[in-house]
């Protein structure tokens, strides 16, 4: 297994594409989860329980969300054509599987930073404020301090999860070899129950590693 370029470059690919997820996801649902979670209005509930709806989708069907979009019959390739451009396809490559990922694990993110900013220490910003804190200087403060647990919490879970995604990369890893796909080949296809199993412990310590990081350097001081 560690030999072999083909299972090294899987695994590499996997890790790159998992790590980039979870930093967009962290951007993103970070930002989302803080403005739902600090602010009031009418119809917050139901934003916030459109955006998690995903949370309830298999991989296979947000896949399928990808291909409709950016399939070799998607959205994009018939608003290319019927304007005389070249049909646009990015469903089966880096770029689909990126967006899939995402689009799994944007909810995560956003239920995580909306239940950690509603739980914030409103008292503490105000004070912060009052002595002439810029708005940097209270996300630097006041803002990273308080979200660092959730952020390294939400990050390793985010992480583990595109780790081993199977679904969606079953439906778009057609030019882009993901290890599950990998482990999934060498089983099924190849009968290859020993090498399947090498991969398979390679990608679990791989997950277990990112969430025991996690759970170390995340946990209360206090012991809480």
């Amino acid at each position: 297994m560690l030999a072999d370029r083909r299972y090294l470059a899987s695994l590499a690919d996997t890790l790159a594409l998992s790590v980039a997820v979870t930093i967009a996801a962290l951007a993103l649902g970070g930002a989302v989860g803080l403005f739902l979670g600090r602010s009031r209005f009418r119809g917050r509930q139901l934003l916030l329980s459109l955006l998690t709806l995903p949370l309830s989708f298999p991989g296979v069907i947000v896949g399928f969300f990808i291909i409709l979009l950016g399939g070799r019959q998607g959205l994009f390739a018939e608003l290319g054509a019927r304007f005389g451009l070249e049909r646009i396809s990015f469903a089966y490559g880096l770029a689909g599987l990126f967006l899939g990922y995402l689009y799994f694990s944007l909810p995560r993110a956003i239920a995580s930073y909306a239940a950690a900013a509603a739980g914030m220490d409103a008292q503490l910003e105000e004070a912060v404020r009052t002595l002439g804190a810029s708005r940097w200087q209270v996300v630097r403060d006041v803002w990273m301090p308080e979200l660092a647990s959730t952020t390294l919490a939400a990050g390793a879970i985010l992480f583990a999860t595109s780790m081993g995604a199977f679904g969606t990369a079953f439906t778009l890893a057609s030019k882009f070899e993901v290890l599950p796909i990998t482990i999934y080949d060498e089983f099924t296809n190849y009968a290859n129950f020993a090498l399947a199993a090498s991969l398979s412990i390679a990608l679990g310590l791989v997950t277990w590693l990112a969430l025991f990081v996690a759970r170390r350097f995340g946990a209360d001081p206090t012991g809480g």
